[in-house]
């Protein structure tokens, strides 16, 4: 049965390509992955976890659901911040004049950091129009992260997608526009090289 939805909505401009392929080179790595998504156009990668989701709170429920079990978890989804206060049960007609109002969606990312376990690591994405590094250090500190990766704006719809990777630990890797594909398994070597590398530290001091 198909589910009803209002025809009139409001939304993030995102493919889920990034989303996606990071799921799948996650899967390369070995990983068992669910993967929490939106309405989009694309086929889930192949032996991934499948969960699909309409609207931003149900995204934010589905993710908190399994985010206590995750030894990793990629916020990389472009969740709306606003959704309408009310939802009409048909189609809103045009009129000369209307008036919407809005109300806060919850931050998934944040409320993930705060309820952080011991061991896991939170990656998360920053999309910003100015001060990309300035704002993206700021939101890795108040969202709890172990990572950011840093987006210009125009990298979400262009074809080759640019990233920085920011550290809890202060470093900053920064790579050439790549293909989404190609990015996000590059974007798993390093979060993995970083794992290990943290790991071992970490044993070698205890």
């Amino acid at each position: 049965m198909q589910r009803a939805c209002p025809k009139r909505f409001l939304s993030n401009r995102s493919s889920g390509r990034l989303g996606y392929a990071l799921a799948k080179a996650a899967r390369t790595e070995g990983a068992r992955v669910t993967l929490v998504s939106g309405p989009v156009a694309l086929r889930p990668p192949k032996d991934v976890s499948m969960i699909p989701v309409v609207s931003a709170r149900e995204m934010y429920r589905a993710t908190l659901a399994h985010a206590r079990r995750a030894d990793i978890i990629i916020c990389a989804a472009a969740v709306a911040d606003w959704r309408p206060l009310g939802i009409a049960g048909r189609k809103i007609k045009k009129e000369k004049r209307s008036v919407l109002e809005l109300a806060k969606n919850p931050d998934i990312l944040a409320t993930i950091g705060k309820r952080k376990r011991k061991g896991q690591y939170i990656v998360g994405f920053a999309l910003e129009s100015e001060r990309l590094l300035e704002n993206a250090w700021k939101k890795l500190r108040h969202k709890h992260c172990d990572c950011i990766i840093a987006n210009p704006v125009p990298a979400i719809s262009a074809a080759r997608h640019q990233a920085t990777l920011l550290f809890r630990t202060g470093q900053a890797i920064k790579l050439p526009p790549l293909p989404k594909p190609i990015l996000a398994r590059r974007i798993l070597q390093l979060l993995k090289h970083t794992l290990l590398s943290h790991h071992v530290d970490k044993s070698l001091t205890t």
